[in-house]
């Protein structure tokens, strides 16, 4: 059943083909996952981050004493809140939180550091709002993995207080690409190539090294940081991205579970209304995030 509900959403996919021009790649992947529509009971709410656009959701019966902070993915050159709009609200529905979306500034018109920049700008919104640090969950999925990932790793080098949890979806953590899985799943990824992440990453990273260990957060010291749910496909590219991060999660003694789902593909849940596998991704997500928050 599961194998026969992912060929949909290639399907899917397979229909409105990459195209060339970044404004058309832009559109076409807020078209693609946002392809179905969202539950009524949310409530959405804008709100100004600084000069950046945000957005609160909210589920009927969810606590709005905790907040899930969400960044969406795209290769730090596209995505928006729009994108992952579904995603996001019914990941706080499963967790019976709050949730706020960043629309951070994207690449290549604002390269590295810009999205970290405005990522410990909206964690910082958070605190002044009076959410206390260990009520907040921040999470992501591809990109959005590793600039939570890189927001956190700032936090503590600043002596910051730190999130009570963080949740990586297809974490994109090394922009070098040197993952066995990039070349090994590259034929059952019907999204991430090795040649796409390199132009996206020349993008983002605007002349800054690779290995930068705010880029890649692969290469930085990972001690000290909150418990980290890592959720990953078995058919991704970027599976290694996942699977190594957990292992330097968990060797600098950070509580870390790492799910690899089977079949599943990059960011598997933005078609969570199509996949059951995306609805029990995002349940186990929503779980993890609601026991470990606090109030």
């Amino acid at each position: 059943m599961h194998e026969n509900e992912i060929d949909t959403v290639r399907a899917l996919l397979q229909s409105r083909p990459r195209p060339s021009s970044l404004a058309e790649r832009r559109q076409r992947l807020d078209l693609v996952a946002a392809a179905d529509p969202i539950a009524p009971d949310i409530q959405f709410k804008p709100q100004m981050v600084g000069m950046l656009d945000a957005e609160w959701s909210l589920a009927p019966g969810s606590d709005t004493t905790k907040t899930l902070l969400f960044f969406h993915g795209g290769g730090y050159c596209s995505g928006s809140i729009q994108s992952h709009r579904r995603m996001v609200a019914e990941t706080g529905r499963a967790a019976r939180v709050r949730t706020l979306a960043l629309g951070y500034r994207l690449a290549p018109e604002n390269p590295f550091p810009a999205a970290l920049d405005d990522g410990l700008a909206a964690f910082e919104f958070l605190l002044a709002q009076g959410i206390p640090a260990a009520s907040i969950a921040i999470g992501g999925d591809s990109a959005g993995g590793g600039l939570t990932l890189a927001t956190m790793i700032r936090l503590r080098e600043a002596g910051k207080p730190l999130p009570g949890c963080a949740w990586l979806v297809s974490p994109w953590v090394d922009l070098e690409m040197t993952g066995a899985s990039m070349d090994e799943k590259d034929a059952v990824d019907p999204l991430i190539h090795r040649d796409y992440l390199e132009e996206l990453a020349d993008a983002y990273l605007g002349g800054t090294s690779a290995r930068e260990p705010l880029a890649s957060p692969l290469h930085v010291d990972l001690a000290g940081l909150p418990p980290t749910l890592i959720q990953v496909g078995s058919a991704e590219t970027l599976l290694d991205d996942a699977v190594r991060i957990a292992r330097r999660l968990g060797a600098a003694d950070v509580a870390t579970s790492l799910e690899i789902w089977p079949h599943m593909i990059h960011a598997w849940h933005l078609w969570a209304a199509r996949l059951s596998s995306g609805r029990m991704a995002i349940a186990s997500a929503g779980a993890f995030i609601n026991e470990q928050l606090t109030t």
